[in-house]
């Protein structure tokens, strides 16, 4: 078993649910003394038949649901805590979605549940649109949406908080094999970047690829724990890979097995691939021809904010950080050149006297055109012309004419 050093995500001491009916008699025993601990960065693994508890477990786990006995911590705090509730993410085993809103909507309104500004949630969506293969229909309404789509945008609405622990119950359903695989990737990218997986599934081969630690459930109680190694490492045989041998070769083979470890063959036989594999392969050699597709695409990278470091701000880009750092640098000043003197009069080019009195002598002034008045300042009102049918003082005509009538 492996040691278990660090302080868990989820630990559960002989966790019981119980489901009673009106007169309180108990009718199920969904989870029956259950011990179990998720460790950080760590993809642990849920498995079990239907009905094996897996689900109660989830929900009681995230809140959901309240134990009839035992003792359950998350983050360090109880699951009814709502402070933790920011910090995880859950994609339930059926998608819960408004099927009149769009995908981008869809992701817009889960990032406003958790209080994200409009910059920040549309940065995300974009990124997480990308990453599950919808950005190229990310405006039709999540109804339209085929059950491996709906996965998707589930999928996506979980990493919207950028969340630690991260709880997918049955993510794959629904999913064909393309989406299969793009989604185990992600869990084991996400993994390794630090988040805390826990995975819920009754599928083998999505827990095999992707779970360091694996739990099996049935009748709501552990039959089996550990790694993955551990749990599958046949003691009793061993498997030796080479190329093609000839009949002869592996008869000298099975002769010194028999002679030097008293042993022979049990199987001889050539390796043949996965389905899953044949299947990826042919698609992808279609992709690379270019064949058009209807429905989801392969998807992209995982989503920037998923991946960055958790010290730095989410809107800091390469560069800001590169003039952070030069910026923290002594910088030492370039000697600036004294800027040029603007040309003066030489003692062989002094200035004409009779230029500088004309210069200065007052212009004449015409009587025929009228004297502008200097500007008015800006905050100062101007007067209000007078409107053109306004009476007009004859006094002030008189005075302007003079006593002859004529200016």
């Amino acid at each position: 078993m492996v040691q278990l050093t660090e302080q868990p995500i989820v630990e559960c001491r002989g966790l019981t649910k119980i489901f009673r009916d009106f007169w309180m008699r108990a009718r199920v025993t969904a989870v029956d003394d259950l011990n179990l601990q998720i460790i950080p960065h760590e993809v642990f693994g849920l498995l079990g038949p239907n009905g094996s508890g897996k689900s109660t477990t989830i929900k009681i786990i995230l809140g959901l649901l309240f134990k009839t006995r035992g003792r359950v911590t998350v983050l360090g705090k109880l699951p009814t805590d709502v402070a933790i509730k920011k910090r995880i993410g859950y994609l339930p085993e059926e998608s819960y979605l408004y099927r009149f809103l769009n995908a981008r909507e869809t992701l817009d309104y889960y990032g406003r549940l958790f209080h994200l500004d409009r910059h920040a949630r549309n940065r995300r969506i974009d990124m997480l649109l990308e990453m599950v293969g919808l950005d190229a229909v990310q405006r039709r309404p999540v109804g339209e949406y085929s059950k491996g789509m709906q996965r998707r945008i589930g999928l996506a609405q979980a990493l919207i908080n950028d969340p630690d622990l991260l709880i997918l119950d049955e993510p794959t359903t629904g999913l064909d094999p393309i989406g299969t695989r793009q989604i185990k990737d992600l869990i084991v990218q996400l993994r390794d970047r630090g988040k805390t997986v826990l995975l819920s599934s009754h599928l083998l081969a999505d827990v095999e690829d992707v779970c360091d630690r694996v739990t099996v459930l049935y009748g709501g109680r552990a039959r089996a724990e550990g790694t993955v190694d551990e749990l599958l490492t046949q003691h009793d045989s061993m498997v030796i890979e080479t190329g093609v041998l000839k009949p002869d070769t592996l008869n000298k083979i099975e002769k010194v097995l028999e002679v030097e470890e008293g042993q022979a063959m049990r199987r001889v036989e050539q390796p043949r691939q996965k389905l899953e594999t044949l299947f990826l392969n042919i698609v992808h050699a279609a992709q690379t021809e270019g064949v058009a597709t209807s429905g989801a695409t392969s998807g992209g990278n995982v989503a920037e904010f998923l991946v960055r470091d958790a010290h730095l701000p989410e809107d800091l880009d390469g560069s800001d950080v590169i003039d952070r750092l030069v910026a923290d640098e002594p910088v030492t000043p370039r000697p600036v050149e004294p800027a040029a003197a603007p040309p003066g009069p030489t003692p062989d080019t002094q200035p004409d006297e009779s230029v500088l009195s004309q210069l200065s002598a007052p212009a004449p002034v015409d009587i025929a055109t009228p004297v502008q008045e200097p500007a008015a300042p800006a905050d100062v009102a101007e007067p209000q012309e007078s409107s053109s049918d306004e009476p007009v003082d004859r006094g002030v005509i008189d005075d302007l004419l003079g006593p002859n009538g004529k200016s």
